[in-house]
């Protein structure tokens, strides 16, 4: 039997609070993942940006710490001038930090989907009156 797999999202409904928290942890682990669990077009730029930023880290890191190994002769004589030290290894971590950037930008756009999407969740949850609070049995 074959699965059918599809990126459309489904009839956008009320979530339950549970549900919303769900939601929440996701986007908190993978930005954007929760965002369309909970029906929203907006997690569709968050997966792009979080893959774009992993991708971007995961390249250029690795390229870094390639170039740091191979460079640390140099780099070792140049810890007296800081402004030179600091410029070396500027030209090569630069785009690794973008990556980083990039990924942050989507956690942070993520997270403030997830809190709308608790908002909404808490404001359609029904009115329940608190439960009464009894004093325990004694014998």
């Amino acid at each position: 039997m074959r699965t059918k797999i599809s990126l459309a999202l489904g009839p956008r409904e009320a979530l339950s609070r549970q549900t919303a928290w769900g939601c929440f942890t996701t986007n908190a682990a993978v930005p954007g993942f929760g965002s369309l669990l909970a029906g929203r077009k907006a997690g569709y730029p968050q997966v792009a940006l979080c893959m774009l930023g992993l991708a971007l880290t995961t390249i250029f890191g690795i390229r870094f710490f390639a170039w740091y190994f191979s460079h640390r002769a140099q780099l070792e004589q140049l810890e007296a001038e800081p402004d030179r030290y600091l410029l070396e290894i500027w030209m090569p971590v630069r785009w690794a930090l973008l990556g980083m950037g990039v990924f942050a930008v989507a956690w942070l756009w993520s997270l403030a989907t997830s809190l709308a999407i608790l908002r909404e969740a808490r404001r359609h949850e029904p009115r329940q009156p608190p439960a009464p609070v009894l004093p325990p049995k004694i014998n």
